[in-house]
């Protein structure tokens, strides 16, 4: 008799729980799930979610500051229409996934915030491998504002390394459809932080610059700007600055950018809900132009955040 047949032989089966006690802690916020606004802790979905198995999920993030939603509505836009493109439906339209992404702000009580919209494909009742078997799951949550960059990076600018990782191609992911896709990028990350960079952008099938790991990328050359243009993300603090750009009177495209541009760029910065515009001033160890935040980059960033108190891009949340 084996090792292991004693054992089972000997070794009572262990009793099945009734509940499960979780033992981790979790930023202090609100979701909204099958229905129910919970606190963070108990916000959770089965292991047999295709969106945990496979990542077969969309969502959005929308950002709130001083009570304000910045640009909802473009947020919302995308979302609806990642749920079209990965043939997923939930029980709400528009009006009612902002209701509900108001109501997790204003019962969290936060002022700065940062706010989810996300739906998986589910689980199928019979462990189905048939996706069009499994009940799709719709989920909101809003917790406290964090930004790609800390206080002090900002003040400074971020030190960012050029991975050699290549983000997926647009022909296998659209990459308008916003995903958890992101072993590429996670992987670019870490090797960043083996170079001693504090966050990475990684390269389109191409050899070109694309994107970093929730973020996208401009480069200042002579006054004008340009970010990449294939196999990214259109974010919605990217497009605000091409809002931003036109107002100024600036010159901004989308385009190829290699990587020998962009260390070439007079100045550089990357955009994101969780942050907004964000300096760099070191790539792969070297300063970008003097090393100093650029001034169209700082005039950008200052008009950026008095945004958020205009009332035709941002809208007020409804606290108690």
């Amino acid at each position: 008799m084996s090792q292991t047949t004693a054992i089972q032989d000997t070794k009572p089966l262990p009793a099945v729980s009734d509940r499960h006690v979780d033992p981790h802690s979790y930023p202090k916020g609100i979701a909204f799930l099958d229905g129910q606004y919970l606190p963070m802790s108990q916000a959770k979905i089965s292991v047999l979610d295709w969106g945990f198995l496979h990542s077969d999920a969309t969502y959005d993030t929308v950002h709130v500051w001083n009570g304000r939603f910045f640009r909802l509505d473009l947020h919302l836009e995308r979302f609806f229409g990642g749920l079209e493109k990965l043939r997923m439906t939930i029980p709400f339209d528009r009006e009612g996934v902002a209701e509900i992404l108001h109501n997790c702000v204003a019962l969290s009580g936060h002022r700065a915030a940062y706010v989810e919209v996300l739906c998986t494909r589910g689980a199928s009742p019979t462990f189905s491998r048939d996706p069009r078997q499994a009940v799709n799951r719709f989920m909101a949550f809003a917790v406290p504002f964090g930004s790609v960059a800390n206080a002090e990076q900002l003040r400074r600018g971020l030190h960012v390394a050029v991975s050699d990782k290549v983000r997926i191609p647009p022909a296998s992911i659209d990459p308008a459809i916003k995903n958890y896709h992101w072993l590429d990028l996670v992987r670019g990350l870490y090797d960043a932080y083996d170079s001693g960079a504090e966050t990475a952008l990684i390269l389109d099938f191409n050899g070109n610059v694309a994107e970093g790991p929730g973020f996208n990328v401009f480069c200042v050359k002579d006054g004008k700007l340009s970010t990449p243009d294939i196999g990214v993300l259109p974010g919605i603090t990217r497009r605000t600055v091409f809002d931003l750009c036109a107002e100024a009177g600036l010159a901004a495209t989308a385009a190829n950018v290699s990587v020998a541009a962009l260390k070439a760029a007079d100045e550089v910065f990357i955009t994101s809900t969780a942050g907004g515009i964000m300096p760099v001033t070191r790539i792969d160890g070297t300063p970008v132009a003097d090393g100093k935040v650029g001034a169209i980059t700082s005039r950008l960033m200052a008009r950026y955040w008095e945004k958020h108190d205009d009332p035709a891009w941002s809208n007020p949340v409804r606290y108690p």
